[in-house]
């Protein structure tokens, strides 16, 4: 769930996102993830943030959604003779890849269909 909330009192008290992960020693990146609502904020961060927008944490903390992933980093495996590695993906992010999988199949089975008919019209000249 997107902060909302933190976002407009940032923007109010004239902060950049890089002003604030700086503050809470991370990168850009990562609080804008954060902000965007794709992996969740700590307690202390959200205490920090508030004391740096100078507000209180209600004014500014949102519900998060239980579907967060805390970390989303991509993580090696220490198999021996193993290369394997794993990563933390959220469940929609695979659904839609599925779905476009399958929208791809459907479309290279059509394709198929064209290119033998037209290798079959080629034939019969």
């Amino acid at each position: 769930m997107i902060k909302n909330k933190l976002i407009r009192a940032r923007k109010e008290k004239k902060f950049s996102q890089q002003d604030v992960a700086e503050f809470l020693s991370i990168s850009q990146t990562q609080y804008l993830r954060k902000e965007k609502g794709e992996i969740g904020i700590t307690e202390q961060e959200w205490d920090k943030i508030a004391k740096l927008l100078n507000v209180e944490v209600e004014e500014i903390k949102e519900e998060e959604n239980k579907n967060i992933s805390q970390h989303f980093e991509n993580v090696t495996g220490s198999y021996i003779g193993s290369n394997n590695n794993y990563c933390n993906v959220p469940k929609f992010l695979l659904e839609n890849q599925k779905e476009y999988i399958e929208l791809l199949k459907k479309e290279i089975e059509s394709l198929k269909v064209k290119l033998s008919l037209l290798e079959n019209s080629q034939t019969d000249k």
